[in-house]
């Protein structure tokens, strides 16, 4: 076509137009003109279209942007995994799975269909015919005060669900309809229906087809039966209503409803609708548990992620509660077990006959029903067969315990201050059952890799269910003997060997010019080298080491190891500070990763929902790991973990000395583990506290046992007896991750035979496998290896193992140098007013 032809065309367009438009014009004046009737159709028509447009303005002018569900993210729980990867945990407040589209079984999408939008896939998002329905339904219930059937396309919930909120209004319904053509614009069906299936409320906590198929019938969706799925798809109506027992012929009409539309629709054959409508529906009460029984360290992941990231969405979008984190911690599992048993069977063993400890609550009967206020509580124990319920009734010696289901059973074993409205423990005995006390001593347990600080299992008491104060975190207690170490330790660094000899006979301390000069007694009178003072927790021997080496180092060093802040006194020197488990288990395993300290840590590494790593607990860097090719050069190592916190030499001098105690000291209760164990044992003044730490260059276990209000636990409670027998059964629950290689030592340590008693060097004799033998290796640091023994020190040596002998046939050394040595004496009152 030419230029003057297309020119010619478009006059004659425009000669058209213009033609046709006074001719309409000329009608309407003249129509205006002649015809009333006109003018007020045309008038009404104006007013109808500027009232749309003014509707539409205000309904559409504050609508959310529809653009936005493109970047939506829905509130998901963290995911917590344990040190082998599975899953042990999840932080939720409302149980969520998020699923991509191809997730979803083929036949529960159709099934979802069939109950709701079966034209889905043809609409823009809104039904006409079912939202004329809805209009005739809503008109019909208008002042009788029930509710319309809502007539909404899936686009239209996915609409109200994110969006809009659940309010009943017309104006609503009006919003829900524009926002949903919007969101037909800016998705694909497929993504709505992605956003709904995740979404959607189904009851119990729900949200989404995924975790409402476990909590309804303990499956993934993958595993769901037809009928199974049907059911699902009756729940967006009334999840409270159809779920639950007492409706169940309700549930299953509508579920028959739903398959009834799945065979019209040609979704499923005759048989298969047959078959499905002629099955249960197969709910379950109570889905399997996830959860690994680790309430205590878990609460201590959920403590710190909550520091780190905050608790919910408005704090962030890696928010515990919503932000969909994957956590690996060090939680394992089998340690976790015997660490809880190991800690209970210490506790139920420490309170032995001492009878009725008291309720664990009390239930008030006049604010509502005793089994509602019982299962609300969240009052359990998991304990062999032990039961918690609340006491019913009390009648003199009869009583029944009623539980959380409602059942109702007789009780026996009554104490005389149980009444009705206690709540307690109980064993089955007989037809009913026996009131069981629950220790009311309690403790704290932790299981620490030495060499990367990782902890493994942490129990803070007998129950989290009873009690969730972490005792092994929150438990400032006095360490009583088990801080010795660290006052050899700084002997050992200012001059000391462990062969030094120290005066256990006296110490004597110039307390002024109006008191004059003090001086205590010790326990075996004579001079004694480092080693027998540390096995045997001789108090005046650690408190001359420690004047000797200076208490302001004493005291630096137990702060450089994450203990404490303490004064430079003597009673420091013997534990009276405080500090925790947690603590003191770290400083341990610093003496066996040869004097590096590492902060104990309970997570690895976390990850957002995306799968990127955002906190990692072990920053070190390895140069060349990550080359894309190998250059040829040795093999890139990370390097060592942990801050350099003493002498690696003195730290393993310490832990050598401390295997002491284990083979002839204070905790000969663990020699026949077959282990390389070290470790300490306290009991504090009192006693109020007993301890033992101690472990493999490894594994270290720390553990405690004491009232929350601290009192006086018997004068025979000792560490030995009571702490170092709950590692002991830990370690027998947990045998295969306890090595039984001997500990590594540093460079520039050298290995002397030598007298135990005396310290002096041998050399015309061996160690032999017997933990008593005379000749023992020494740990020793260049230049420090003591003289060779002489004849007299010979015959002293003979003469203190006669003395021995006979001290072990009237009933073990060790157990009364413990008694009398391992506890933390009031330095102010009882010793002299030391300060």
């Amino acid at each position: 076509m030419t230029e003057s032809t297309q020119q010619t065309s478009l006059e004659y367009f425009r000669y058209r137009l213009g033609r046709d438009l006074s001719a309409a014009g000329g009608w309407f004046k003249a129509k205006w003109k002649s015809s009333l009737l006109f003018k007020l159709g045309a008038f009404g028509l104006i007013v109808m279209l500027l009232a749309w447009v003014a509707g539409w303005v205000f309904l559409a002018r504050d609508l959310p942007d529809a653009e936005g569900l493109l970047d939506y993210e829905t509130p998901l729980p963290t995911v917590v995994r344990g040190i082998d990867g599975e899953i042990v945990h999840s932080y939720a407040r409302e149980r969520r799975v998020q699923l991509q589209y191809p997730d979803f079984p083929e036949k529960l999408v159709e099934a979802y269909l069939s109950a709701e939008d079966k034209t889905f896939f043809s609409h823009g998002g809104v039904d006409i015919t079912g939202t004329a329905n809805a209009v005739f339904d809503y008109v019909s219930k208008l002042g009788s005060g029930d509710r319309a059937v809502g007539g909404s396309t899936i686009t239209q919930q996915v609409a109200k669900n994110l969006l809009l909120g659940d309010e009943y209004s017309v104006t609503r319904k009006l919003k829900e309809m524009i926002l949903a053509s919007r969101i037909e614009g800016v998705m694909t069906k497929q993504e709505i229906l992605e956003l709904y299936l995740n979404e959607i409320p189904l009851g119990r906590r729900s949200f989404g087809v995924q975790a409402a198929s476990r909590a309804y019938f303990d499956r993934d969706v993958v595993d769901l039966e037809l009928h199974q799925m049907a059911f699902l798809a009756i729940l967006p109506k009334a999840p409270e209503r159809y779920g639950r027992a007492a409706n169940e012929e309700r549930a299953m009409e509508r579920r028959d409803f739903v398959l009834s539309q799945m065979e019209e629709n040609g979704f499923i054959t005759a048989e298969e609708e047959a078959a499905a409508k002629a099955k249960p529906l197969g709910l379950v009460r109570q889905r399997t548990q996830r959860s690994a029984d680790a309430g205590y360290f878990l609460e201590e992941v959920r403590r710190k992620l909550i520091a780190d990231f905050g608790e919910s969405a408005e704090d962030g979008e890696n928010s515990v509660y919503a932000g969909g984190l994957w956590v690996r911690t060090s939680l394992d599992p089998e340690m976790q077990d015997a660490a809880r048993k190991a800690l209970r069977q210490g506790l139920v063993r420490y309170h032995g006959s001492r009878g009725w400890s008291g309720p664990i609550a009390t239930i008030n009967f006049d604010d509502g029903a005793w089994d509602s206020q019982l299962a609300s509580s969240n009052i359990s124990v998991n304990y062999e067969n032990w039961r918690v319920g609340v006491v019913t009734n009390r009648s003199g010696s009869s009583a029944t315990i009623g539980f959380s289901d409602g059942e109702e059973k007789p009780l026996s074993g009554l104490p005389n201050a149980l009444k009705a409205g206690d709540v307690i423990a109980v064993v089955p005995s007989g037809n009913g059952y026996r009131v069981q006390a629950i220790p009311h001593a309690q403790g704290g347990l932790v299981v620490q890799n030495a060499q990367y600080g990782r902890v493994l299992a942490m129990q803070g008491g007998f129950d989290y269910r009873l009690s969730d104060f972490n005792r092994a975190t929150q438990a400032e207690r006095q360490p009583g003997s088990t801080i010795k170490p660290f006052v050899y330790a700084t002997g050992l660094d200012h001059g000391m060997t462990p062969s030094t000899e120290i005066d256990n006979s006296r110490y004597c301390y110039y307390q002024g010019r109006r008191l004059g000069e003090k001086c205590i007694r010790g326990g075996r009178a004579g001079e004694f080298p480092l080693r027998y003072g540390l096995e045997q927790s001789q108090n005046i021997m650690t408190v001359q080491i420690g004047m000797t080496a200076g208490m302001d180092n004493v005291v630096q060093q137990i702060e450089d190891l994450g203990i404490g802040s303490y004064d430079p006194y003597p009673a420091f020197a013997l534990g009276a500070g405080e500090s925790t488990v947690m603590k003191m288990t770290a400083a341990y395993a610093a003496l066996a990763n040869h004097g590096r300290l590492n902060d104990p840590t309970v997570i690895d590494y976390v990850q957002d929902r995306d799968g990127k790593v955002i906190y990692r607990a072990d920053n070190r860097k390895c140069d060349g790991c990550n080359m894309p090719k190998w250059d040829g050069k040795p093999m890139p190592r990370f390097g060592l973990k942990g801050e350099q916190a003493m002498d690696a030499r003195t730290a393993f001098q310490t832990m050598h000395m401390l295997k002491g105690v284990v083979d002839r000291g204070t905790a000969t209760v663990l020699n026949d583990l077959g282990l390389p164990l070290f470790g300490k044992t306290g009991t504090t003044t009192g006693p109020k506290d007993v301890w033992f730490i101690g472990g493999t260059q490894e594994l270290i276990a720390g553990a405690y046992v004491g009232f929350d209000t601290p009192r006086n636990m018997g004068g025979y409670a000792q560490g030995g007896t009571i702490a170092a027998p709950i590692i002991k059964t830990l370690i027998r629950e947990s045998r295969d991750k306890w090595s039984d290689l001997p500990a590594i030592a540093p460079a520039g340590v050298r290995m002397v035979r030598v007298d135990r008693r005396s310290g002096k060097r041998v050399l015309d004799g061996w160690p032999t496998n017997d933990k008593r033998s005379a000749i023992i290796w020494e740990a020793f640091k260049p230049d420090t290896e003591p003289e060779r023994s002489t004849r007299a020190d010979e015959i002293a040596a003979k003469r203190d193992e006669i003395l021995e002998l006979i001290k072990s046939a009237r009933g073990g050394a060790a157990q009364a140098d413990e008694a009398s040595n391992d506890e933390v004496a009031d330095f102010v009152e009882d010793q002299g007013g030391l300060y």
